[in-house]
């Protein structure tokens, strides 16, 4: 199979990795411009850009992918089939392209958690079973037909980032397993229900600021489905105070009130149903720490309020 592979973040370099080292030929790669990041505000290539010009591949930048010229490269290419992992949503002219048209890897099982971040949602919705989809691409958003789904299990303590990398991998499998039977013609596209379909919307600050009036286990499940991004917060003695790590006791008491502050166990908050010991927190401007050293330093009492 003749394949264009399109994808951004690290998040897809595994997949392109895979794909070039499989029986199929990776003719291009398509990517998002660079970008400046970082405090120096440098610009930088997508992580995708540098794995393909590891392996001599050629790269596309475009700045729409509504470009003519672009699109009309892309034509004169003559690709089987294109790959998307973690990229932009495609215009009707551009899906129209591939000889088999397109197909996309998800980190879900689909319908279940359409959106911009399926795997943070997963994991702060506290489900113990997640998975990878991949599907192929029509104009609206993850709806499009199922060819191969993998059920993957949510570790009792994994954060969203630790799940990330685990998905990342083997996503690749998956798409490489998608390919190999699209070139055989073995698939048999499945459509989705959309009456099961669920959201699964891109993050932003506010998502992570805890609530301590909700439970201490929905609490856990939004720290660990924030960590490392945007990070759970709590606004503490007129400041902000990220919460890492949190693990439940049977501890009760007023919601958000400190219920235990010692230099030796830590410290322990309670929330509307339970309570959570603060493993470890980052003070705002502060590197992070565990609840015993904030104990420790920061003159934390029983009875303080955080909000």
């Amino acid at each position: 199979m003749r394949v264009v592979f399109m994808g951004t973040p690290d998040f897809a370099v595994p997949t392109l990795e895979r794909l070039v080292k499989s029986d199929h030929d990776v003719i291009s790669v398509v990517t998002r411009p660079d970008a400046q990041r970082g405090r120096g505000r440098k610009l930088q290539p997508p992580e995708v850009k540098v794995a393909a010009e590891v392996h001599g591949l050629e790269v596309f930048q475009p700045e729409s992918l509504k470009d003519e010229d672009f699109q009309g490269a892309l034509r004169q290419l003559k690709p089987d089939l294109f790959v998307v992992v973690a990229f932009l949503i495609l215009p009707k002219s551009l899906l129209a392209i591939p000889k088999h048209g397109s197909i996309n890897l998800h980190p879900s099982l689909l319908p279940r958690y359409r959106g911009a971040a399926p795997i943070n949602w997963a994991v702060i919705n506290g489900e113990s079973e997640t998975g990878i989809s991949t599907f192929l691409l029509q104009p609206r958003v993850d709806a499009g037909d199922i060819l191969i789904q993998k059920r993957v299990p949510v570790g009792e303590n994994e954060t969203a980032g630790e799940l990330y990398e685990r998905l990342k991998v083997d996503g690749a499998d998956v798409v490489v397993e998608t390919v190999d039977r699209f070139a055989e013609g073995s698939l048999s596209p499945k459509s989705q229900d959309d009456r099961e379909a669920t959201p699964a919307p891109k993050l932003t600050k506010e998502t992570a600021r805890v609530d301590w009036s909700k439970s201490a286990a929905e609490i856990r499940n939004l720290i660990r489905g924030t960590n490392p991004f945007p990070g759970a917060f709590t606004e503490w003695k007129n400041g902000i105070l990220k919460l890492h790590s949190a693990s439940l006791t049977d501890c009760t008491g007023t919601a958000g009130q400190v219920l235990s502050a010692d230099p030796k166990s830590g410290l322990v908050v309670a929330t509307g149903e339970g309570a959570l010991r603060l493993d470890t927190v980052q003070p705002q401007g502060k590197k992070a720490m565990d609840g015993a050293a904030l104990v420790l330093g920061y003159n934390v009492d029983v009875g303080d309020q955080l909000s």
